[in-house]
This record gives structure tokens, C-alpha cells and sequence, in this order.
């Protein structure tokens, strides 16, 4: 029998880990604070309709995807109910300046003579554009699932150059710039800041094999519990971690919110290392290692708005919707006066069955800094008070007025509106002050910004959004990492790399 592994965090960094652990023969153990697991995967029902937290648009899935051969190598990609996005406009930017839409379409050749259509004369900036994305992408080991040869600074330029810097570098078109960085919603991405492997991942993953859950995300989290579960492990909900001891360099028990103490030989932690840093006793860790990792900047939170529509009333979106008023704005999102937010949005219709012709709901993701709502930082979930309440339902009507401008009839359509803040999103994820993308890589100092799966305690590994890169790709490219760690890494590669 291999040893035991106790996860704290069953998001979905702690339970791939978690999955991948079990099915390796090791014993494990996931704590989740919350009723049910997923993290950026649970779901919510309000009024009997089902709501995604985090994750609206996923790639990755097709023949031959990343994470098609990880999801096989558990035995659970052909479980999940997925449909491809729009081929010809998986997603699609609005800028109301000029009232233009720009779509991005499926297929290397496709997106280049789709945006093309736009900016004719930029044809051949564009293909060498995407042709240097697709370069720097096969030229990232693990996204390929090849074992990394070399230190994770090595390549100067994916980690020294801006994604803002890259773009300039093959248009002066200061139009085509901004859409070519339509997708910063997506990430996080900031102008000088973003290093260019991050964005280039992300717009060739996407660009690959665009797709959607059908129904939720849910049914993801559902089946890598499972696969826990059926090699022996356990996911134990409502089970928070509120002391990690450590004595003599290594983690020697985790204790719970109720008392209970855990032990195991291994520990993973997978939430927010700030969180992290809460619940154990930090001189155990040198002071420039814990003040390095604990101030590294974080992403800005969002103002998120669920709505319902009223039946057969709202088109059903096959894509994820951008929309800014200008530009500039596709960078410039987080910086807003309480006078012209939102800049941006992102918008999807989540599907609810393989053939939707109306869609059910929407769910609208508007970046918002913590700032903005920090004078009620010491309040909990439904204690806010009434001035808070009127702050919520004054920025979805700044929501709903900038959806009106791509959708003119949208309001008469609406059924029920309701939204939640970056202290829903504090909350809920235990993530400082609500931060939706993790901490922020910095190409101007990625030996500063970067977080090892590997901690100066011998036996605590880290994993999650924190860690490499973040999302529905970089979560479990970084579970496969600090799996290996105990696994030996080229050992799962090569699991995964030979399942069809």
C-alpha cells in the first residue's frame, strides 16, 4: 500500500490531484469546506435554475486535446457531456465605438481568414502572428505533455515579452492590437505585465477546440470524486482546514474546523497560498520566501449578474460574448470611475441540452477591483445591509445598460436578475480579496512572481490557479506537476501521452 495524501481544497486543483493520486494506488483524502466539491466547477441552483461559479467556455476536449488525453488517462472524458462552440465565432468581441463585431473562429487557418475579413491588409501580419503563437505553443513541454527539459526561465522570450509587447511587434494597426487581445477577460491580462506563454496558451487552446459543458460544470467535479472514490479515497465536504502543524521541517497533521485531526505522509495544499499562510505558523518558513509568495500581486475580482429569461424569448449563444465601449477598453477594464463602469464584459448562455434554440440564463463577468466594495470587508453573506444591497442592484443596472447596447431589447426579455460582488467571490473561494485569476505573472520579474508546486517544508506540495497558469487548462496542467512530484512526473506523461 503507497502512502497516504491528505488534499486540503477540493477544487478543481485538489481533486485532479486527488483523482490522479488515487489512481496511482496512493491513499487520499480531500477536505472541502464547502457542501459540495468543485470549486471553480460547483454550481448553484437559484429558482431551479442551475448556475456556473467559474467556468463557461472550456477547449482542450477535442481528438488529440491536452485535456481529452488527461480526462481518458482517469477514465472519464467520455463521461462528460460536451458540444463544440461556434466553429466560425467561438468568441465574439462588440465594441460599441463603430458598433463592429469581430468574430474568432475554430481552426488555425480559419481564424486567420476570419479576422482577415476585418483588416484585409493586415492578412499577412496576422498569419505570422498566429503562426508564432502556434510555434511558442508547441514549444511548451507540458502543454504537449513532454517532460520539461530545462528551467522554467530558460526560454527569455515567452517569459521576459508582454503579451502588449508581442501584439505591437507584428502590426502598428493600433485597431487590430486591441482585438487581437480580445480575450484579456479571459486571464487577466495586463498591458506590459502578462507575459506572452500566457496569453498565447490560452487564444491557441481556445482557437483549437472552443467548447462548452452541456447542463454544468458540475459533472466534472461529480466524476473526478468519483474516480477518488473508487480507488479507495475520500472526499469529505463541509470538513474545512483551520491548522496545518508543522514541527521539525514537515507537515505533521492537519486539524479541522470541528477539532478532528488528520494525518497523512504527504499534503497538498490547493487553496489560495495566502489562505494557506492563514492557517499555519509561517516561521517555519524562511521570511524571503513567505513575504516573496505571500505579496505577489493578485488578479482584480469581478461583479458577476445571473440572469433567467423569459421562456423562448432570448436567442440561445453558442459562443462567449466580449463587449467594450472602445478599444483601448479591452486593456483598460480595471480602470473605471464609479461613472464609466463597466468598460467591458464577458457574456455567455450556458447550454442546458445538446439542441438549444433559447437560452435559459446568462451570466455576465464585469472585472471589478476589491476596492470598490472594501467598506463592507467585515461583513458575511447575507448580513451586508441595505446600503450594500443598493450597491448591487445599481451596478447590475450599469450591467444591463451595457448589454442594452449589443442587445437593445434585452431588459423586456429578462425575467430575474441577481448578482454577486468580489466579497461573494472572497468568500466563497477563499481567495484574497476575491481575486478571479490567481496571482498575477509579471514579465518584468518572473523569478519574483512564479510559485513552485515544491515548498520549504519537506512534505507540503502546493497546486491550483496559483501556480503556473490558471483556469480549465492551467489547473490541471499543474495537478499533473505536483503529482509528480510524488509519481515521477515522466511516468504520468506517458500515461496520458498514450491513451487515444
Amino acid at each position: 500500500m503507497k502512502n497516504k495524501v491528505l488534499i486540503i481544497g477540493g477544487g478543481i486543483g485538489g481533486l485532479v490531484c486527488g483523482a490522479i493520486l488515487a489512481k496511482e494506488g496512493y491513499r487520499v483524502r480531500v477536505l472541502e469546506k464547502h457542501t459540495i466539491a468543485g470549486g471553480g466547477l460547483h454550481t448553484f441552483r437559484r429558482n431551479g435554475v442551475e448556475f456556473e461559479t467559474g467556468i463557461h467556455l472550456i477547449s482542450g476536449f477535442q481528438q488529440n486535446g491536452v485535456l481529452r488525453k488527461l480526462f481518458s488517462y482517469l477514465g472519464i472524458a467520455d463521461k462528460l457531456q460536451i458540444k463544440p462552440a461556434d466553429a466560425n465565432g467561438f468568441d465574439q468581441l462588440y465594441v460599441a465605438e463603430g458598433g463592429a463585431t469581430y468574430k474568432m473562429a475554430c481552426g488555425k487557418d480559419n481564424f486567420v481568414q476570419t479576422l482577415s475579413s476585418y483588416f484585409p491588409e493586415e492578412e499577412e501580419n496576422i498569419k505570422k502572428y498566429i503562426h508564432r503563437i502556434y510555434e511558442i505553443c508547441d514549444n511548451v513541454p507540458l502543454y504537449n505533455l513532454r517532460l520539461p527539459t530545462a528551467d522554467i526561465f530558460s526560454n527569455m522570450e515567452i517569459m521576459e515579452t508582454s503579451v502588449s509587447e508581442f501584439i505591437a511587434s507584428f502590426t502598428r494597426n493600433a485597431k487590430l492590437q486591441n482585438v487581437l487581445a480580445w480575450n484579456n477577460a479571459m486571464y487577466g491580462g495586463r498591458k506590459g505585465k502578462t507575459p506572452i506563454y500566457v496569453g498565447a496558451l490560452i487564444t491557441q487552446f481556445y482557437i483549437e477546440g472552443a467548447s462548452r459543458f452541456i447542463g454544468s460544470s458540475q459533472q466534472l467535479a461529480d466524476l473526478l470524486v468519483q474516480v477518488i472514490e473508487q480507488n479507495g479515497g475520500e472526499v469529505l465536504t463541509k470538513t474545512g482546514a483551520k491548522f496545518i502543524d508543522i514541527q521539525e521541517g514537515n507537515v505533521q497533521k492537519v486539524i479541522t474546523e470541528s477539532g478532528r485531526e488528520y494525518y497523512a505522509d504527504y499534503y497538498i495544499s490547493a487553496i489560495h497560498t495566502s489562505s494557506m499562510f492563514k492557517i499555519l505558523d509561517v516561521s517555519h518558513f524562511k521570511k524571503a520566501y513567505y513575504h516573496r509568495i505571500d505579496n505577489i500581486q493578485n488578479s482584480n475580482s469581478a461583479f458577476v449578474t445571473f440572469i433567467t429569461f423569459k421562456p423562448n424569448s432570448f436567442p440561445y449563444l453558442n459562443y462567449a460574448g466580449f463587449c467594450a465601449h472602445k478599444y483601448d477598453d479591452v486593456w483598460n477594464s480595471a480602470e473605471y470611475t464609479p461613472d464609466n463602469w463597466p468598460r467591458g464584459c464577458m457574456y455567455v448562455t450556458p447550454p442546458v441540452s445538446e439542441n438549444d434554440t433559447f437560452a435559459q440564463k446568462m451570466i455576465v463577468n464585469t472585472i471589478m477591483k476589491y476596492e470598490t466594495v472594501k467598506k463592507w470587508e467585515n461583513t458575511t453573506t447575507g448580513k451586508r445591509g441595505n446600503e450594500y444591497n443598493e450597491f448591487k442592484k445599481n451596478y447590475e443596472n450599469k450591467v444591463l445598460n451595457m448589454l442594452e447596447v449589443a442587445f437593445p431589447d434585452i431588459r423586456a426579455k429578462i425575467e430575474t436578475v441577481f448578482s454577486a460582488t468580489p466579497l461573494t467571490i472572497r468568500d466563497f473561494y477563499n481567495v484574497k480579496e476575491g481575486a478571479i485569476y490567481g496571482t498575477v505573472p509579471d514579465c518584468n520579474n518572473m523569478a519574483e512572481s512564479h510559485i513552485p508546486v515544491r515548498t520549504k517544508i519537506g512534505n507540503l506540495l502546493l497546486t491550483g490557479q496559483n501556480i503556473n497558469l490558471h483556469g480549465i487548462l492551467g489547473v490541471p496542467l499543474t495537478a499533473l506537476l505536483t503529482c509528480g512530484e510524488l509519481v515521477g512526473l515522466e511516468k504520468l506523461l506517458k500515461h496520458c501521452s498514450s491513451v487515444s
